[in-house]
């Protein structure tokens, strides 16, 4: 028997919406029979499955249930022995490929921890009996060839032998002899038997057995003495088939008889996660949220819509109760919205009970009740009459003797149907005996005495419906701490009333009555104002939290890029010192190679040039590398030759930074062959800079940027090793060392001077070359390059 209280707030309304969304008939009957959970334990449970469900129905999509149907009783009979029809195992082969549906779909979003993981882990997919069901049974009527050997093999005679009559029968239709018997020429079959149609004053011409006639009586149906053989052995195999299909049926019935207790607990629990994605589907349809649970009598909706109002008709309402107050009174005019909103509260409290997520907006709370209780009627007329009043009394009456402090109290219209004065105070003594018994109460009235008695009365709230005098419509909004106004007066004005009714109606309330009024209507106007107010204080706030959003972007953009431009400086400075270092003990060595060579060396002069020398060509790689430069011409920098080039002229490199002297005038490419340092190349001459005595001095002492790129650059222009004077091992030495310094500074290719002489030096460069995993290729020099006496090499 369904709860009158339960049908009052139309919680079996937002059943049947869920129903639409469940897929098996089960789900639909469990739906049905869903009951608010009392405890707050359980009916969070219930809420966290709906809130997974929806969290993976919005990630992954839902799974299917399309096809889930109740197959226990086949499988009771299955497992009691019974043989099962081919349409009763198709429906347990369905039912298994769901299982399996639902469990493969889980497996693929496994990585989400859930709740529901009980339900899915509770699945036993079962494909061997699947698969032997669907191999074997094409549909409910048609057994497959291959369900057996012995059923293929039978199937096989049956059509030879079916074959064989046909051929006979065929020739006799053709024969000459015979064809003129036959009313017409064609093979059928009567009762299972093949017969051919002839003319019923030519019946004995034609030997055989009659099986049929036609309604006219003019044809009869023979089968042929030289086929009855032929239809005896069909029939002999027809019945064969049929045992062996039976047999089959009881063999796949068996075997799903021995998985009827674990196929009926997969479905039990497919039908609950039906139920669950359900409850998720809808929860989407409504826009709904998770709202906080309490057992503690605490409700507190942030924009609540009814579920049952259309979604573009509905107006959000803000209810609260049951933190400050116990009591909440709503007053206001007819189809104000005072009967949807103590409907909203009450099915909102019993959806959430059901564990169904709520079309409320976040942060909202409610509060889990031993019983919610209601007298909603739908009479909202003047004349009420005396069987409606004691309709309404006989309902609070037994909602008196019922409440406690777990329940939840609704009551429309309170005190209604009778004298006024009476009436108002009989809803006062009502609510004081519902606060006695500790219960939560929302009610509806028009009673101003009831006004009055909220402002007095600890733990009682007044509520009230907004009215718009403007368009004499409601707005449908519940303004909680704000009495209700009557109207009557401004909405008969609007009307077109005389002015004078109106004064002399207003002189005939009671000074008591007009002095309340004229405190409500202060108290709206604070109100409204207070709203501006606040909307204004809300709107300035935005902006100021926006323009510090802002200001806290551009600070950590900022931040952000001073900190990657200090960490290139700190890679860079690290770069430097590290080259630096390199060189440093490149110069070392390089004396201490000549310190060690100054015995084996006649000429001194040679050895103190040499010294001389490498500290020089030393002390300029290690300023080099501590102190990278780059030159005072960007190379995005406009610049045009004073004047052409002549043989001889100081020029610099722009793009390295080097000074070197013009040897030759620029050919038709505009490349000019010039001399930096010990290096010839050549160089566009876009590139070159013309440098007079003072500009060279000028350029000398101008601050100099640094720079990592240019840096590499700079050492790059090192391209020239001169190998000349020195010993084999000596020269790989220097050779490894010249490689390793190349690969470091980018440099790709290079120039060493081995000399032609005895071909020693040449041929232990060429050899080391060849076994470098460095070198990409490497070739002697030719005419303008030095010839034999050089190797220009390519590294990788």
């Amino acid at each position: 028997m369904q709860n009158r209280h339960h049908l009052a707030l139309e919680l079996d309304k937002v059943l049947e919406r869920l129903c639409d969304y469940a897929s098996c008939d089960d789900a639909r009957a469990m739906i049905r029979e869903l009951r608010p959970e009392t405890s707050l334990e359980l009916a969070r449970s219930l809420m966290n499955q709906t809130r997974d469900a929806h969290m993976l129905l919005a990630r992954f999509g839902g799974p299917s249930f399309g096809g889930l149907k109740n197959v226990s009783n086949a499988l009771h009979r299955a497992d009691a022995g019974s043989v099962l029809t081919m349409k009763e195992l198709l429906d347990i082969a369905a039912v298994l490929r769901i299982i399996r549906a639902l469990s493969q779909w889980r497996e693929s979003n496994s990585g989400v921890e859930s709740v529901l993981d009980a339900f899915f882990g509770a699945l036993s997919p079962n494909k061997f009996l699947e698969d032997a069901i669907g191999s074997a049974i094409i549909s409910e009527e048609e057994m497959a060839d291959n369900a057996s050997p012995e059923l293929y093999a039978l199937r096989r005679k049956i059509r030879v032998q079916e074959s064989k009559i046909r051929e006979q029968l065929e020739k006799m239709t053709r024969s000459q002899a015979y064809s003129k018997y036959l009313q017409d020429n064609i093979i059928t079959i009567r009762n299972g038997r093949y017969v051919v149609p002839v003319k019923s004053e030519y019946r004995g011409e034609i030997p055989g057995l009659i099986h049929d006639a036609s309604s006219s009586g003019a044809t009869v149906f023979i089968e042929p003495m030289a086929v009855v053989s032929a239809n005896n052995e069909i029939k002999v195999l027809e019945s064969a088939e049929r045992d062996e299909i039976e047999r089959i049926l009881a063999e796949l019935s068996a075997t799903a008889g021995n998985f009827c207790e674990s196929i009926k607990t997969s479905y039990e629990c497919a039908v609950e996660l039906n139920i669950i994605f359900a409850k998720a589907h809808l929860a989407y349809s409504m826009k709904a949220s998770v709202p906080e649970m309490n057992d503690e009598g605490v409700i507190e909706f942030r924009q609540a819509r009814h579920p049952l109002i259309d979604g573009k008709k509905v107006v959000a309402v803000d209810i609260r109760l049951g933190g400050e107050f116990s009591t909440l009174v709503i007053t206001g005019p007819n189809t104000g919205g005072k009967t949807v909103s103590i409907k909203t509260l009450g099915l909102l409290t019993l959806m959430a009970m059901c564990g169904l997520m709520l079309p409320v907006n976040d942060q909202s709370r409610v509060s889990v009740f031993g019983e919610v209780l209601a007298d909603i009627g739908d009479e909202q007329s003047i004349e009420q009459s005396l069987s409606t009043f004691s309709s309404h009394m006989t309902n609070i009456i037994d909602i008196i003797s019922r409440a406690n402090e777990k329940s939840l109290v609704l009551i429309d219209e309170l005190g209604a149907g009778t004298d006024p004065v009476e009436g108002a105070a009989l809803a006062m003594a009502v609510l004081e005996e519902l606060m006695r018994h500790g219960a939560k109460v929302a009610a509806t009235t028009h009673y101003a005495e009831l006004k009055a008695y909220a402002l007095q009365t600890r733990g009682v709230e007044n509520g009230s419906c907004e009215f718009d005098v403007k368009t004499l419509r409601p707005t449908y909004r519940l303004l909680i701490g704000v009495p209700g106004r009557s109207n009557a007066f401004a909405i008969s004005e609007r009307l077109g009333m005389s002015a004078d009714i109106v004064n002399r109606a207003r002189e005939l309330v009671a000074d008591t009555n007009i002095r309340f009024e004229d405190v409500v209507d202060r108290l709206e106007m604070s109100r409204l104002n207070m709203e501006k107010e606040r909307e204004n204080a809300e709107e300035l706030s935005r902006r100021a939290d926006e323009a510090v959003e802002e200001a806290r972007r551009v600070r950590q953009e900022a931040m952000a890029a001073r900190d990657a431009e200090i960490e290139k400086a700190k890679v860079q400075a690290v770069k430097i010192t590290e080259q630096a270092k390199r060189e440093a003990h490149a110069l070392i060595m390089e004396l201490d190679r000549i310190k060690k060579d100054r015995d084996k060396m006649k000429d001194s002069a040679e050895l103190a040039r040499r010294a001389k020398a490498t500290i020089k060509g030393g002390i300029e790689s290690i300023e080099s590398a501590s102190d990278p430069i780059v030159s005072t011409y960007g190379e995005d920098e406009e610049y045009t030759l004073p004047r052409p080039l002549e043989v001889g002229d100081s020029v610099l490199i722009a793009q390295i930074g080097k000074e070197a002297k013009v040897l030759s005038l620029p050919d038709k490419n505009r490349n000019v062959e010039v001399m930096a340092g010990s290096a010839k190349m050549r160089v566009k001459e876009e590139q070159l800079r013309l440098l007079d005595k003072k500009q060279k001095n000028s350029e000398t002492g101008k601050k100099r940027t640094v720079s990592g790129v240019e840096s590499r650059l700079n050492l790059a222009a090192q391209t020239r090793l001169d190998l000349r004077g020195m010993t084999v091992d000596d020269c790989l030495i220097e050779l490894d060392r010249f490689i390793d310094q190349s690969l470091r500074t980018g440099l790709s290719e290079f120039t060493i001077v081995h000399g032609k002489g005895t071909g020693a030096l040449k041929n232990a460069v060429t050899q080391y070359m060849r076994k470098s995993p460095y070198v990409k290729t490497h070739r002697l020099g030719v005419f303008g390059e030095g010839e034999d006496g050089v190797t220009i090499v390519e590294l990788k």
